[in-house]
């Protein structure tokens, strides 16, 4: 697939589809570079705006992690750790504040899972490396 600057889907939003399809295949596995921005622009014959939004809505969706060392990566899937939800507990998906995502070290885009017990006791988790299971009845 190549990004087509005539059509009507925006170019950055082609560009961060081809680069999602290429990690979702595994042809970008985790940890692999995704390019710089100046590779990118060059390859795909798009401005570096275009390019720079198309690695935001990534980092957004928790598929690649940027950092001036190393670039843009492609993201390590986490460790799921299972949590059993308790009778008559139930779940809030939400944005963390500033606060959870320093103190959890959560990526751009990744939620937090507000546990709330049958006895009202709150628990927040992240939502990338829980999985959250019922009792069996």
């Amino acid at each position: 697939m190549t990004i087509d600057p005539r059509s009507h889907t925006p170019v950055y939003v082609q560009l961060a589809d081809l680069l999602r399809e290429r990690i979702e295949s595994g042809a970008l596995p985790a940890g692999s570079a995704v390019g710089s921005e100046t590779r990118l622009t060059q390859e795909y014959g798009i401005g570096r705006d275009a390019v720079r939004m198309a690695i935001s809505v990534l980092r957004s969706e928790g598929l690649v992690t940027t950092n001036r060392s190393r670039g843009t990566v492609v993201r390590e899937a986490p460790e799921r750790r299972r949590v059993e939800l308790l009778p008559g507990a139930s779940v809030i998906a939400r944005v963390p504040s500033v606060n959870e995502r320093r103190a959890m070290q959560l990526d751009e885009g990744v939620p937090v899972l507000e546990v709330r017990g049958p006895e009202g006791d709150v628990e927040v988790l992240p939502g990338d490396e829980v999985e959250l299971t019922r009792p069996p009845s």
